[in-house]
């Protein structure tokens, strides 16, 4: 069974003590909250990434990180590898945000390679898709969902595929308060499901969790995560307020 995933992407916010208390707003919430077995994902920025898993240890939630180094060890400034990751406790990481593609031009082969080293270091990558808005109006939306699964994931064996999170994010409709239609999130949900059935076989496509990203918020996540491929969603903005993060948690 797949499954139910609320991921909270922090992006670039919070000060420290912010985040301190932010963690630990949820922490409370999470204690009274019906989860509905869900898998709750927290990731901050990497300066926080030890806070949370020190607090992790102790209250019902994972840790993820935004992004990962493509290299695996060395003289890399800036950098943080999928091993640095493992060694604080780090569960998940975000590769492939259209944050990411369109500010850092991140490739389709850096995506690759970072969803092997996250692996080998027994992360789950948490995979971003989507379109633009042109590709969506020009009826392009299903062709570069496709490419994007092919250049990147599809060369893994089926094995290392089983381990992975697709969250489709629909680039129009991220940070912009426009969100896809259930219907709209359905079909591309359904159409990837599709996918990875004709590449990995049906067994693999219906226990792949598949989460919906694109301002998602406490008011329309529980419409959005009643769609049957629909396995939950990668939050941006809503969950840098607790109650909203936890009102979209108890949304199944």
């Amino acid at each position: 069974m797949r499954r139910k995933i609320v991921a909270g992407n922090w992006k670039m916010n919070k000060t420290f003590q912010e985040a301190d208390e932010l963690i630990n707003e949820i922490i409370d919430g999470l204690d009274e909250a019906n989860q509905k077995n869900v898998n709750v994902v927290i990731c901050p920025p990497f300066t926080f990434l030890e806070m949370t898993t020190d607090y992790a240890q102790e209250s019902d939630y994972a840790v993820g990180a935004q992004n990962v180094s493509s290299f695996d060890t060395g003289a890399y400034t800036g950098e943080v590898s999928a091993r640095i990751l493992h060694s604080m406790g780090v569960e998940y990481c975000i590769i492939g945000h259209s944050e990411r593609r369109s500010h850092f031009k991140e490739t389709d082969s850096e995506l690759t390679q970072k969803a092997e080293l996250l692996l080998k270091n027994d992360i789950l990558p948490i995979f971003c898709c989507g379109e633009l808005l042109p590709d969506r109006e020009s009826g392009k939306h299903f062709d570069i969902v496709k490419q994007q699964l092919d250049k990147a994931l599809f060369g893994l064996d089926p094995l290392d595929f089983a381990k992975i999170i697709i969250a489709y994010e629909p680039v129009w409709a991220i940070g912009t308060g426009k969100t896809a239609s259930p219907e709209q999130a359905q079909e591309m949900h359904a159409f990837i499901r599709s996918l990875i059935s004709e590449k990995y076989g049906k067994e693999i496509a219906k226990n792949t969790s598949i989460l919906y990203g694109g301002s998602c918020n406490a008011e329309n996540a529980k419409v959005l995560f009643s769609n049957p491929d629909v396995d939950g969603g990668l939050i941006g903005g809503a969950c840098l307020k607790a109650a909203d993060f936890l009102k979209i948690i108890d949304s199944f």
